[in-house]
């Protein structure tokens, strides 16, 4: 993990930039796809769902009061939204459109105003974020 300066122009054109975006989707997409078969089962796709704690609450300590029934109905909910066609399997294209979607909803979130976050290093954010310098860098 790294602390990094970003704002919502900074996911917003990493987003826009079909090729980065692209490659480091795609390169997520191949790490899940664990059987090779170009296609993310809700079993494959499930452990990187889980990984959002969705209902963290209390500084890293997920809300104790939330069912285990409701809880895998809510990354079902998850798996279904990456899931556009109902084929119960994510494809490429599927992983793309809903990573553009989410990261697009981040970048709103974020505003135009440069907050200071902890980031996973090969996360989504943190290659923007190094996309970013390293444009910077190239410029000056």
């Amino acid at each position: 993990m790294s602390v990094e300066i970003l704002d919502g122009s900074t996911v917003r054109s990493f987003v826009e930039d079909e090729g980065a975006f692209n490659s480091s989707v795609d390169g997520r997409f191949a790490a899940l796809d664990a059987d090779h078969d170009g296609l993310l089962t809700y079993a494959e796709l499930a452990g990187e769902l889980m990984s959002l704690r969705v209902l963290e609450k209390h500084f890293g300590v997920d809300d104790a009061e939330v069912r285990a029934d409701e809880l895998a109905a809510l990354y079902r909910g998850l798996f279904a939204r990456f899931d556009r066609d109902g084929s119960g399997e994510v494809d490429r294209d599927e992983f793309r459109a809903e990573m553009r979607e989410v990261l697009l909803a981040v970048a709103n979130g974020l505003g135009f105003l440069p907050v200071q976050m902890v980031v996973e290093e090969g996360s989504f954010l943190k290659v923007a974020v190094d996309r970013e310098l390293g444009q910077l860098a190239r410029a000056a």
